[in-house]
């Protein structure tokens, strides 16, 4: 089962802009293949963008800037200013796959999103950064979960 969903449009335009911050306990990088490896409670920041896992490797390009990042944990968490108005995404799964050059984020194994209210659960969530589009996806038997608050327009009647 597959769900698409633009809920939300536009995280803040100047997260991009920001300088990447990572914190752990151990960092290992490899000049050769560009790869560095954060573990024990991770914490990588760029503006509102909160990532928090136990391990991140991240892939650099040949100008040192990120070009994604794979956080592992149990969850790993995600967090994002989506807009003033609409306030903090956050996300958790067991893996989270940072994509810094689409601003995709897909959140894999026991994913959860909530964002004003709503709140998506499935096997993967793809999630828009910049537009902050949802897709959920099932896996096996199981079936992505929606949940979406109550409209509180008092000029709205109920169902009898």
């Amino acid at each position: 089962m597959l769900l698409a969903l633009p809920i939300y449009s536009h995280a803040l335009p100047s997260d991009a802009n920001q300088p990447i911050k990572l914190l752990a306990d151990k960092a290992t990088y490899s000049e050769r293949t560009g790869v560095t490896s954060y573990s024990g409670s991770v914490i990588i920041t760029q503006g509102s963008l909160k990532l928090t896992a136990d391990n991140i490797t991240v892939n650099l390009s040949q100008q040192r800037s990120i070009n994604s990042a794979v956080a592992t944990g149990r969850p790993a968490t995600m967090q994002q200013v989506v807009t003033q108005e609409k306030g903090l995404a956050k996300g958790q799964a067991n893996n989270i796959d940072y994509n810094a050059m689409n601003g995709i984020v897909t959140l894999t194994g026991n994913a959860r999103l909530v964002q004003n209210g709503a709140s998506f659960a499935g096997n993967v969530i793809r999630y828009s950064l910049k537009d902050g589009d949802v897709e959920a996806t099932a896996g096996g038997s199981q079936r992505v979960e929606l949940v979406f608050p109550p409209n509180n327009n008092a000029s709205q009647r109920g169902v009898r």
